[in-house]
C-alpha cells in the first residue's frame, strides 16, 4: 500500500483556492513565504510516507492493547510520534507565545491530510489536541495557557474531547456527569469530576506522558439541557510543584473497543473520579461549556471533513495503481485481442476518475473552509460568517466522498477488493466512520437548515449561492446547480420546521456540491491559463482541466436533481410500520 504525497495538488489548491499569498500579505502570516509553503507541503509530504505510512496495516491488524487500565500501541507507533514531536509539526499554526509558529491554519491543515492519509487511525491523536488549544485559547486563563498550552502545541502531551456518554450520545445535553467546586484546603477553586464517557479517541495511550481531557459535566443545580453543561480540563496526570505529570488523577480507562476500522485509534471508555479525587479546572464560565466546546467541536468538524480527503486519495491512489498493472480481457470493441490491463476499460476509467474528481473537489472545499477560518483571524468578518457556514458542508460533504471513493476503490480491485490483504478493505472500514462521529451528517445537515440558514437574516447562505453563480462562467450546469439552490433555499426558509429536517440531507449535498463546483471551476481555469503560459508541470495541469471537466459535467448535474426530495417535505416520510 505504496503512499505517493501529492505535493503538486497540495500546492496548486493552496495558491488557487486557498489564497495563502493573500494570507502572508498580512504581518501575522508574513512567515508563510512561497519557499516556506513548499518546505512545508514537501517536508510534511515525505515525513508521512516515510514515518507514518508503514504503520497504516501494523494498527489496523496490531490493535493496541488494553491491560488494567494501560493502553500500549502497536510496535513503531512511540517512536514515530516521538519524530513527530521533535521535527516540530504539531506547533504550525499554535500561537508564538506559548512556543507555536504563528503560521496559517491551512498549513496545519495540510500537515493532518499528509499524515492522515499515510494512517487515517494514528493521526487522530494529531487531530483533536488543536481543538483542545483552540479552546484554551478562547476561553481559558492566562494562567491555564501558560500551564497547558506549550506541550499541548508541541504535541508532547495530547489532547482529547469528552462529550458522549452511555446514555447521552448526540442529545449531549442528557449528559450525567458531575462536577462539584472544592471550597477548602489546597484544591480549593478546583472541581471534583464524577462520571463515564465513552469513544473517547486517543483517551488512553503510552505515547505521551500526559493526556489533557477536555470534559463536559454538569455542576450542582445547573440548568438541565445544554445550558447547564460546564467544561473542565482534567489531566492524566496533575502536575507536582516542579511541573511534572507525576500526581495521579482519578483517571481510569475502563476499556477500549473492537471497531469496524481505525484500529490504530484507541477508542476508550474513560471513568473519572471512581475511587480517587478526580479534579479538573473550570474552562471559561460555570454553565458556559457549550459555547468553549464548539471551539474545539468546529475545529473537531473540520478536521473530520479533511479524513474524507484522506481515505479518498489514499483509495485513488491505490485503485490506480492496481488498474495500471492488472490485465484482464482486450478493449472492447477494438480489432486487437490482447488483453490490456484494467485501466484501459470504460467502465473502470470512469470509475478512477469520479474517485479523482471528487477527491480533488474535497480537497478544494476542506482548504477553502480553513483558508476562511484564517482570513477571519486577520479580521475579515465576511470570512468568518463563510467558514460558520461550511463547516457542515466540509464535514459531512467530505466525509460522504470518502465513504464512496473508498467503495469504488475496493470495486475497481474486484474480488482482491474483498480480500483484507489488498488494503482496499481496510480504506474502506476506516472511512465508513467519519460520517457519524463529531456530529452525524444527518446533525451536520440539520444545522445547515436550522442555525446556518438563518446567520445573517440568511445573508451568510444566499451569499455563497450568489458567489457561486457569479464564478459559473463558462459552465451553465453549474449556474443550473447554483439558481436550483437558491430556489431550494427560498423554499426552506418559509418551511415548517420538520420540512426543513425532512429535505435538509439532499440540500446539504445540493449546496455542498454546487460549492465544490465552483472551486473546480476556478481550478479548471487556473490550469488553463498556466497552460497557456507555458507554466507549471504539463501532465499535471491537463490532468486536472479533465478531473475538474469530469466533476461539473457529470457530478455537478446529478446535483440538481436532488431538489426534488429536498422539496418532498415530511409527509413524504410517513412512519415505517412496525416489524412483528
Amino acid at each position: 500500500m505504496t503512499y505517493t504525497p501529492p505535493t503538486t495538488e497540495q500546492l496548486f489548491v493552496l495558491d488557487h483556492i486557498a489564497r495563502i499569498d493573500a494570507m502572508a500579505a498580512h504581518d501575522k502570516f508574513a512567515a508563510a513565504t512561497p519557499d516556506m509553503v513548499e518546505a512545508i507541503v514537501t517536508g510534511i509530504g515525505d515525513f508521512a510516507a516515510e514515518v507514518y505510512a508503514p504503520l497504516n496495516r501494523v494498527g489496523d491488524v496490531t490493535n493496541p492493547k488494553w491491560d488494567d487500565g494501560k493502553v500500549t500501541m502497536p510496535p513503531g507507533f512511540k517512536d514515530a510520534y516521538k519524530q513527530f514531536v521533535e521535527a516540530g509539526w504539531g506547533s504550525l499554526d499554535g500561537p508564538g507565545a506559548y512556543g507555536g509558529q504563528d503560521l496559517p491554519f491551512t498549513l496545519a491543515t495540510v500537515v493532518i491530510e499528509a499524515l492522515g492519509t499515510a494512517d487515517m487511525g494514528f493521526t487522530l491523536c494529531n487531530i483533536l489536541t488543536p481543538g483542545a488549544i483552540h479552546a484554551l485559547m478562547a476561553y481559558g486563563t492566562e494562567d491555564q495557557r501558560q500551564t497547558w498550552l506549550p506541550k499541548l502545541i508541541t504535541g508532547e502531551w495530547n489532547g482529547t474531547m469528552n462529550l458522549t456518554e452511555p446514555s447521552a450520545g448526540s442529545d449531549v445535553g442528557a449528559l450525567r456527569s458531575t462536577a462539584e467546586k472544592v471550597t477548602e484546603g489546597p484544591n480549593a477553586g478546583l472541581y471534583r469530576i464524577k462520571g463515564q464517557k465513552i469513544f473517547i479517541t486517543f483517551g488512553e495511550h503510552d505515547l505521551t506522558d500526559n493526556i489533557i481531557h477536555l470534559v463536559l459535566a454538569r455542576t450542582p443545580g445547573a440548568s438541565e439541557g445544554t445550558r447547564g453543561i460546564s467544561l473542565f480540563l482534567v489531566p492524566k496526570y496533575r502536575l507536582d510543584d516542579a511541573g511534572n505529570p507525576t500526581v495521579s488523577n482519578g483517571v481510569h480507562c475502563a476499556s477500549i473497543e473492537h471497531k469496524l476500522g481505525i484500529h490504530g485509534s484507541p477508542t476508550a471508555v474513560m471513568v473519572y473520579g471512581e475511587g480517587e479525587d478526580c479534579l479538573g479546572e473550570i474552562v471559561g464560565a460555570e454553565m458556559g461549556g457549550m459555547r468553549a466546546m464548539f471551539v474545539m467541536m468546529n475545529n473537531a468538524r473540520l478536521m473530520v471533513g479533511c479524513q474524507g480527503v484522506q481515505i479518498a486519495e489514499r483509495a485513488t491512489q491505490q485503485a490506480q495503481r492496481y488498474a495500471a498493472e492488472r490485465v484482464q480481457s482486450s478493449l472492447a470493441g477494438s480489432p486487437d485481442r490482447t488483453p490490456v490491463t484494467i485501466g484501459h476499460h470504460p467502465d473502470v476509467k470512469r470509475m478512477l476518475w469520479r474517485m479523482r474528481a471528487q477527491t480533488e473537489a474535497a480537497r478544494a472545499l476542506i482548504y477553502y473552509a480553513s483558508a476562511q477560518t484564517d482570513f477571519a483571524k486577520l479580521g475579515d468578518a465576511a470570512a468568518a460568517l463563510r467558514a460558520d457556514v461550511l463547516i457542515p458542508l466540509a464535514k459531512a460533504h467530505a466525509t460522504d466522498i470518502g465513504c464512496e471513493v473508498a467503495s469504488l476503490g475496493v470495486q475497481v480491485h474486484g474480488g482482491m477488493g474483498f480480500i483484507e490483504e489488498t488494503g482496499a478493505a481496510q480504506h474502506y472500514r476506516d472511512a465508513r466512520i467519519a460520517p457519524i462521529y463529531e456530529g452525524t451528517n444527518g446533525i451536520q445537515a440539520a444545522d445547515l437548515v436550522g442555525r446556518k440558514l438563518g446567520l445573517a437574516g440568511g445573508d451568510g447562505v444566499r451569499a455563497l449561492i450568489d458567489d457561486i453563480a457569479a464564478g459559473a462562467g463558462d459552465f451553465p450546469q453549474l449556474a443550473e446547480l447554483a439558481e436550483t439552490c437558491r430556489a431550494v433555499t427560498d423554499w426552506l426558509e418559509q418551511a415548517a420546521i420538520p420540512d426543513r429536517l425532512a429535505g435538509s440531507y439532499p440540500y446539504l449535498t445540493m449546496v455542498s456540491t454546487a460549492t465544490c463546483g465552483w472551486l473546480m471551476a476556478l481550478q479548471n481555469r487556473a490550469a488553463r491559463a498556466a497552460l497557456d503560459a507555458g507554466e507549471g508541470d504539463t501532465v499535471f495541469l491537463e490532468a486536472k482541466i479533465t478531473s475538474t471537466r469530469f466533476y461539473l459535467d457529470q457530478i455537478v448535474p446529478a446535483a440538481t436533481g436532488l431538489a426534488a426530495p429536498a422539496l418532498a417535505g415530511d409527509a413524504a416520510l410517513a412512519p415505517l410500520p412496525a416489524i412483528a
